[in-house]
């Protein structure tokens, strides 16, 4: 006989499946937190390694230890005839190729004590930006830029997928989007990470996972289709045409809309202010182009609490920053990372495989 148990909301929206001390996010009240602090506040004030230690352990106060630990584990050696191979692959094959190779791989974590599944999250998690942008130097027909361990986590970043120092103002802008972006609450890849997880698997694989997930655009991909919004329309005067066409054939508007936000998305306000604060044509249209698509929305589905969400100006702010379009998902997944390393954690500490059941709505089996 089919199931006559409760439906649950599609895609488990606002089911609560576990429990975690990492952090949530209360959408009508527009505000997120990492652990009992303001996920904003500490954004705009903290370090990348500060918000690691804190996700991770607990407390903002990262001892030089742990700071050194993350350059340490970044600098790894990507080898060159894996590189090549992982090169011919979508970028985030080409990551999930060469992690297990350049961590060593790992034990189940179901084998592992709690120490031994930290150092494997922090080591899975530093690497990430090291391989990301040797596949795209790779890409470009660049030699790789070695990590240098002495750099900070974003510094770095933005070092070795340009090949040049990064200016301070660079580094003041893209590090608040990455700490931003480090959890938000049981999103698609984080909520990956923990299924795989709570199988026993290695942390590398759950990562791997994670990735994944992150890969599509529903996800991790939209700051480059944001932006491309921008450029298309152009002048701002543009906006309400070319939006309403697409609201006409069903389109989705890259930069609008939240699942759990039904007060303003606080990655956004703070983007906003980011990149107003560096200002320019850019920034001027985007500006405008947001109020105008606000209002087209908003008397499209009139009483929908539709909000600017964190890729509308993610786009603007890294390409204020340097960063080629091509690498924004990618910084996003360097970002993401982190936050999964502490679930995967979090998750294997007290673990309880995920075993949920499906509603049958087929045909009525035979006798």
């Amino acid at each position: 006989m089919t199931s006559t148990a409760t439906p649950v909301p599609a895609g488990l929206k606002g089911v609560e499946v576990a429990d975690t001390a990492i952090g949530s996010v209360r959408g009508s009240e527009g505000y997120y937190h990492y652990r009992e602090h303001n996920a904003v506040t500490v954004a705009r004030s903290a370090s990348l390694e500060q918000v690691w230690h804190l996700v991770l352990h607990g407390s903002l106060d990262a001892p030089e230890e742990f700071v050194a630990a993350i350059g340490e584990r970044r600098a790894v050696d990507v080898p060159a005839s894996a590189l090549d191979l992982a090169a011919t692959l979508p970028p985030h094959l080409g990551l999930i190729s060469l992690l297990p190779i350049v961590t060593n791989g790992a034990a189940a974590s179901i084998d592992q004590t709690d120490r031994e599944r930290v150092d494997c999250a922090i080591a899975t998690a530093a690497a990430v930006p090291t391989v990301l942008a040797a596949l795209h130097r790779h890409r470009n027909g660049l030699a790789p830029i070695p990590a240098d361990p002495t750099l900070g986590h974003a510094a770095d970043w933005l070092r070795m997928t340009s090949g040049s120092m990064p200016s301070d103002a660079h580094v003041a802008l893209v590090q608040p989007y990455m700490i931003g972006t480090v959890d938000h609450g049981f999103n698609a890849s984080t909520f990956t990470t923990r299924v795989v997880t709570s199988t026993g698997a290695d942390v590398v694989g759950a990562m791997c996972a994670g990735i994944a997930a992150l890969s599509g655009p529903l996800h991790g991909g939209a700051p480059s289709l944001a932006l491309a919004m921008i450029e298309e329309i152009g002048d701002p005067t543009n906006t309400d045409e070319w939006v309403q066409t697409r609201l006409d054939r069903g389109d989705k508007i890259m930069g609008f809309g939240h699942a759990v936000y039904r007060a303003d998305d606080p990655r956004s306000d703070m983007l906003r202010s980011l990149a107003i604060d560096v200002g320019g044509d850019l920034v001027d249209r985007a500006v405008e182009i947001e109020r105008r698509t606000l209002a087209v929305l908003r008397e499209w589905k009139p009483g929908a609490p539709i909000v600017t969400n964190v890729e509308f100006y993610a786009g603007v702010v890294m390409d204020a920053a340097g960063l080629d379009a091509a690498l924004f998902t990618p910084t996003f997944t360097v970002s993401r990372s982190i936050g999964w390393s502490a679930h995967v954690v979090e998750q294997a500490a007290h673990n309880k495989i995920f075993r949920p059941s499906a509603r049958y709505v087929g045909p009525e089996p035979s006798a």
